[in-house]
């Protein structure tokens, strides 16, 4: 410690002057705010009980009939299948009508001798 000695006051207020000029050259005063486009900006919703004005948006028909066409089933919008894996269930019509009475399609439970719990 003997090359160190005890600042005096006149000394520490001289250092910290030279320090308080040296930041001021390089210091710039920004004023004008923008966001950083490299950091993602998180914007959040209100809160659930706000009472602000709903947008009133005009409707786009031209829109909304091409949403409805894209949601229609495949055999609606198109006459034919467009693809081989469109074939295979294309017409969903049963080709004969149901009859819950007919046995060679209808093949409900029946109880046997062997099947009967005892």
């Amino acid at each position: 410690m003997a090359g160190k000695e005890k600042l005096d006051l006149v000394r520490q207020n001289a250092i910290h002057t030279e320090t308080v000029r040296k930041e001021q050259r390089v210091q710039k005063l920004h004023t004008e705010f923008s966001i950083n486009p490299y950091r993602k900006l998180h914007i959040l919703p209100d809160k659930p009980m706000s009472r602000k004005p709903t947008e009133v948006f005009e409707e786009d028909l031209d829109f909304l009939k091409a949403y409805h066409k894209a949601q229609e089933v495949p055999s609606k919008k198109y006459s034919r299948p467009l693809t081989e894996s469109q074939e295979i269930g294309w017409v969903a019509t049963p080709l004969i009508p149901s009859n819950r009475h007919d046995s060679r399609l209808n093949f409900p439970r029946c109880r046997t001798d062997i099947t009967k719990n005892q």
